[in-house]
């Protein structure tokens, strides 16, 4: 689902934040100062994946969404979570007993930040290998028992459930996705783009669409920050050692702050 962000005036949007719970609180902190009445917020997914803390990272989003609700008198449709790669993995994962080769599907997934998610909720590696080698039965067991691991933290099931594929201005002018968009398909088409990302993202022609500008917020190269050109990356390698990034965009798709952690 693509949602639409709904009236409002200016959109904060937030990056990749790959598990960095100490970052990201700190990021919480300089933006309720700076958030106005009116503007809404898009975090760009990778929430978890980048540290032993990720499920306590989601635990901040959750704090921090009850405070600008309360505040601003904000909707829910106010603040938008997108999917990203590390929770499109983790769903996988969760549904790796109907894998055709889980051994190869767990072995790749594992260093690429789903280890980090699957010790945040109780996990084990070698169970999983074990599993794995024991058959489908054995292997639905363990990741029902994950599943229940992350059903025990409140509200984490239901974030997991209500991530969306990618975000609009309810004018239309600004596109907001986690890692790329395939301009050869329109929006309504696009496939595991979204998550992965496309070649060439920096030189998108104007205008995909109609939109004035597109926002990511995760880059697998990790070449940095660049919020000048039409395709803009706010990704400056949090998790990596860098910083965790945050913009305001008005209306005419102008980024007129930015938060820097």
């Amino acid at each position: 689902m693509i949602a639409s962000l709904k009236g409002g005036e200016r959109v904060w949007a937030v990056a990749a934040i790959n598990g960095q719970m100490d970052r990201l609180r700190e990021l919480h902190g300089v933006l309720e100062k700076r958030f106005r009445p009116g503007d809404r917020l898009v975090y760009l997914g990778n929430y978890i994946g980048g540290g032993p803390v990720s499920a306590q990272a989601l635990d901040e989003l959750l704090l921090a969404r009850r405070a600008l609700l309360a505040r601003f008198g904000l909707l829910d449709g106010d603040i938008v979570y997108l999917r990203g790669r590390q929770e499109e993995m983790w769903q996988k994962l969760l549904q790796l007993h109907l894998a055709q080769d889980p051994s190869t599907v767990l072995e790749w997934m594992l260093p690429q930040g789903v280890e980090f998610t699957l010790r945040a909720y109780g996990g084990n590696p070698d169970q999983g290998r074990m599993w794995c080698r024991d058959g489908a039965q054995s292997l639905a067991r363990w990741t029902s028992s994950l599943r229940d691991s992350v059903r025990s933290k409140p509200g984490h099931a239901h974030f997991f459930a209500s991530l969306k594929r990618a975000a609009v201005t309810q004018n239309q002018t600004i596109l907001f996705v986690h890692a790329g968009i395939d301009t050869r398909r329109p929006l309504s088409a696009q496939t595991d783009t979204f998550w992965w990302g496309a070649e060439n993202y920096a030189d998108i022609a104007p205008n995909y669409e109609g939109f004035r500008r597109i926002v990511r917020g995760f880059d697998s190269d990790r070449l940095g920050l660049s919020i000048e050109g039409y395709a803009i990356t706010i990704d400056n390698g949090s998790g990596h050692g860098n910083s965790l990034e945050a913009i305001c965009l008005d209306p005419e798709a102008k980024v007129v702050d930015r938060i820097s952690i």
